[in-house]
């Protein structure tokens, strides 16, 4: 039975290997498809809010992978063999993996952390990471391998492909309505180590302020030490996978998205992007009830995030194997996929209006306004993810799991 039981996990390695070199960072390619309609992936807004739980996996085939996940063969075999295969496909699209790692790590001072607590889901191992968010290896190599997802699902820009990704949020929010008033104060809710912080503060030049907050001490520390180096990206010869001028508008700190204990009202805009999916449903409400806690009247709610209402991850949620590995190392992946419409009517019932429009073929862009009275007023709900047969509006570009680069050009 033991034989038997290794030689079914072994098969399993195949679909691991597959997931995690194309995701650490994001996402993973299923499917290029429009055509599923919206009244087969939209949750009725008369849905009941509450238990919103995907069903249970089930099946002997579900028990022997959630087994395999669960032994040392996962830890020490199909991770770093995984996260091997991640490297090599990074430097086979240009990425500098090795040596961007390497810089950053020969210019950090490594510390310890002390007197600080989080709460106990930022705990779970995150991204095939064993101590999640809480290593000095997950800062050093998150900018890295979001630059390297970049190329990988869109090849048409190369290495470049993870500016291409995030350039599309960036329209998206405009076209839903962003805006930042002339000495306007960002908060970066869950800023990692400053990506979409230092977007923020080169996109926004008239803000006066862009802080950026998160749970993870290594992340900030990195975050900060990248404004202090002020590397040049590769593609400038430089040692870095991106190009960072320090900015003294831009500042980080260690916190709780979730109870920031900053003072109301002191923000016209907060920024939740690539935040939600990491969360359980529970304390994604309660993140986004502190940022509209933080903002001042009429300021708006940003958010960028997976859309499992798209066709794509719809799909990709459909074929249980490989969705169990996701959620592997994207522990609250399938709460969050399951309550996409609850957080939305949330937002609506703490909001003067709402606009969503779809950033990729699999992503999407909110934009909420906090009213500016206790006034009842309905809030005006406008969602543009899907045209008027039910299609979603953008097409889906990424590449599918068993695609190389160049079958797609």
């Amino acid at each position: 039975m033991a034989n038997t039981s290794y030689r079914i996990i072994s098969k399993i390695t195949i679909f691991f290997h597959l997931y995690v070199a194309t995701t650490l960072a994001f996402h993973i390619p299923v499917t290029n498809s429009r055509k599923l309609q919206r009244s087969t992936l939209h949750v009725s807004s008369n849905t009941s809010s509450g238990k919103t739980r995907a069903p249970p996996r089930t099946g002997f085939a579900q028990q022997i992978l959630n087994f395999a996940l669960e032994t040392p063969l996962w830890k020490h075999v199909l991770v770093p063999q995984a996260r091997d295969t991640m490297v090599k496909t990074a430097e086979s699209n240009g990425i500098p993996w090795v040596s961007s790692k390497d810089w950053i790590q020969r210019n950090s001072k490594i510390q310890e952390f002390q007197d600080y607590s989080v709460p106990d889901y930022y705990r779970r191992s995150f991204h095939a990471y064993e101590d999640g968010n809480l290593c000095w290896d997950a800062a050093w190599e998150v900018e890295i391998a979001s630059c390297s997802v970049g190329a990988r699902n869109f090849p048409k820009y190369g290495s470049s492909g993870e500016d291409a990704f995030r350039g599309s949020f960036d329209s998206a929010l405009e076209q839903a309505g962003a805006t930042v008033p002339a000495n306007g104060k960002i908060l970066d809710m869950g800023s990692g180590t400053g990506m979409s912080t230092r977007r923020l503060a080169k996109k926004f030049p008239r803000a006066s302020s862009i802080q950026g907050i998160d749970l993870s001490p290594y992340f900030i520390e990195i975050g900060k030490e990248l404004l202090r180096l002020e590397p040049n990206s590769f593609h400038e010869g430089g040692p870095w996978v991106s190009s960072i001028s320090n900015d003294e508008r831009i500042c980080y700190v260690v916190g709780d998205a979730a109870n920031t204990e900053m003072p109301s009202e002191s923000f016209d805009v907060v920024n939740l992007q690539f935040v939600l999916h990491e969360l359980p449903d529970d304390v994604a409400m309660c993140v986004v009830e502190e940022a509209i806690r933080l903002l001042k009247p009429n300021g708006q709610l940003w958010i960028c995030e997976m859309d499992f209402e798209s066709p794509a991850y719809a799909a990709q949620r459909a074929n249980a194997l490989l969705f169990a590995l996701i959620r592997a190392t994207e522990p609250y992946l399938d709460v969050y996929a399951e309550s996409i419409s609850d957080l939305f009517r949330f937002i609506k019932s703490k909001s003067s209006s709402v606009t969503v429009v779809p950033a990729t073929g699999r992503h999407y862009a909110l934009v909420a306004t906090k009213p500016n009275s206790e006034a009842n007023a309905p809030c005006r709900f406008n969602d543009l993810r899907f045209n008027e047969i039910g299609e979603y509006r953008v097409e889906d570009t990424h590449l599918k799991v068993w695609e190389r680069k160049e079958e797609s050009s």
